[in-house]
């Protein structure tokens, strides 16, 4: 057994739903570039839909693994309050990974629009209620600020764990290929 790296079911899910949230940005960003109503713009917005929904399916996936799998240690080990910033951190980001599609879905559905999955059209949470809607996409819109600096924050501490304080962070969820 291999107590070095996370299992790759757990870095297969961690590697896919940090490219799908880059997606997930991407199209709610790259949708500005085209008039309102176009074609470009309403697929880039079905599918910041359909794949932030797609993140939703995925964290409970990655829950249970999390759960049922061994968590390989960090070496040296953490002083006690990167240990608890560390958690809070990962705690955050399951959070997050689990409100903003749950938001977006409440978005929709209270905009009485048809909630998008990969062709099919899911049921609304909540009865059409625009300002409802509003309010809900105004928070939305916050977290997902939030969001890049949280994940910014998740990304350069694995680089600070990596290059300055030379601990095995980075690499228990990296692929080999990565780090021989």
């Amino acid at each position: 057994m291999n107590n070095e790296r996370y299992r790759s079911l757990s870095m297969t899910l961690h590697w896919l739903m940090f490219f799908m949230i880059v997606a997930v940005y991407a199209c709610i960003e790259l949708r500005e570039l085209y008039p309102k109503g176009s074609d470009p713009r309403e697929a880039l917005k079905t599918w910041h839909f359909t794949l932030g929904l797609s993140v939703f399916v995925l964290i409970w996936i990655r829950i249970v693994a999390r759960l049922l799998s061994f968590t390989p240690p960090i070496e040296p080990s953490l002083p006690t309050w990167q240990a608890w910033l560390s958690k809070a951190v990962h705690l955050a980001l399951y959070v997050f990974m689990i409100a903003m599609p749950v938001g977006g879905w409440l978005i929709l559905s209270g905009e009485g629009k048809a909630i998008p999955f990969y062709g099919l059209s899911l049921p609304a949470l909540i009865q059409e209620n625009k300002p409802l809607a509003e309010s809900i996409e105004e928070i939305h819109e916050t977290v997902g600020t939030i969001g890049y600096f949280l994940i910014g924050l998740h990304v350069l501490a694995g680089l600070f764990h990596h290059y300055i304080r030379g601990d095995n962070t980075l690499i228990r969820m990296a692929p080999k290929a990565f780090f021989k």
